[in-house]
């Protein structure tokens, strides 16, 4: 199928696309630097900026289905604000263009005892502007109508590891191993992206991933 990757570069993103091209899917990646794309094959690259609504219409057009791993920068004091615009700009190029739209969250925004970890007295204070920009483009999808979306958000812990392919999936609760542990291989959670990609199954709602 034909992938149109965006945020392709990034931590998230790079993984995505080996993931997606090493099952055969052409990948267009859609960054603000093509020089910086991993050239894979199947892998193209054109330059586009999230906030350009017609320009990223453009650059999605013949794509099946649409990935974003859009992420407003992890250390930029406007992170709220450049995440929240971006998300909204990939939705309403998403819509504009008809496609179907996978969105790469932060954990953040799932739930223990009803309660949202960003919320937590314990969410780091660093990563606090970005989980409340995630959360809220979450919210706005669910209330989108005209489009098909579905929102991934990872375990509590993600790190660099193994492509193991095993994993179980939740809602809008962490998924915990049998230690108490909510963890995944960013590999892994590549996975899962390109299995909804592939084969939707969680179409108009969250999910998240553990092992």
């Amino acid at each position: 199928m034909k992938i149109a990757l965006i945020g392709a570069t990034g931590f998230v993103g790079s993984a995505v696309l080996k993931e997606a091209a090493s099952r055969g899917n052409k990948v267009k990646a859609v960054v603000r630097n093509a020089a910086n794309v991993e050239m894979l094959d199947g892998v193209t690259a054109v330059k586009a900026d999230v906030t350009d609504v017609p320009a990223l219409k453009a650059a999605i057009a013949d794509a099946d289905v649409v990935i974003s791993a859009f992420n407003g920068g992890w250390g930029d004091p406007d992170i709220y604000a450049k995440h929240s615009a971006g998300s909204k700009a990939i939705v309403e190029a998403a819509k504009a263009a008809g496609k179907r739209v996978i969105v790469v969250g932060g954990a953040g925004s799932l739930e223990i005892d009803g309660r949202q970890l960003v919320d937590g007295p314990d969410f780091p204070a660093a990563y606090k502007d970005g989980a409340r920009a995630a959360r809220d483009a979450l919210k706005a999808l669910h209330g989108e109508t005209g489009m098909e979306w579905s929102f991934i958000s990872p375990a509590i812990m993600m790190a660099p590891g193994e492509r193991t392919g095993k994993f179980r999936l939740g809602g809008d609760q962490p998924v915990f191993d049998a230690s108490g542990q909510s963890h995944i291989s960013v590999e892994d959670l590549a996975v899962a992206i390109v299995d909804e990609a592939e084969s939707p199954r969680h179409t108009g709602m969250r999910f998240t991933i553990g092992y």
